[in-house]
């Protein structure tokens, strides 16, 4: 795979990532669309060692209780998502990154908040709510 690096539209905020991701989905919570913009936002995940900051880190609101979202300080592209829970692990936007086709998502979550309009017609797995993800 080629290498994975991303940051946000005004390029204050960059990372670099050691490695592929050991999960990527679509998610459909009422927060993602909220803090994204979009009807639906794709995330990647990994080990919080795999990614490094190269320039300047994002600044994190919480969100809610156990959830850190981070964003860029300057022009406030959505760069991430930490539960506090798993401190060993960072979810980052895959439309962050310089090469976002390098990322696919083969599932959904929380596909009980999903637009009614939007239709999304591939064969990944679906989930009402959030399956538990880990790398292997």
């Amino acid at each position: 795979m080629k290498k994975l690096e991303g940051g946000c539209l005004c390029e204050s905020v960059r990372y670099h990532i050691s490695a592929t991701p050991f999960a990527a989905e679509y998610c459909h919570c009422r927060m993602c669309k909220k803090v994204s913009g979009a009807p639906v936002a794709s995330w990647m995940d990994f080990k919080i060692a795999q990614v490094t900051w190269k320039k300047r880190k994002p600044v994190e609101y919480q969100s809610s209780e156990n959830v850190l979202r981070g964003f860029c300080p300057t022009c406030g592209s959505s760069l991430s998502f930490r539960d506090t829970e798993h401190p060993e692990y960072i979810t980052l936007a895959i439309a962050s990154l310089d090469e976002p086709n390098l990322v696919k998502p083969t599932y959904h979550i929380y596909t009980a908040s999903q637009l009614k309009w939007l239709n999304i017609d591939d064969e990944c797995k679906r989930f009402t709510a959030g399956p538990e993800k880990s790398p292997n």
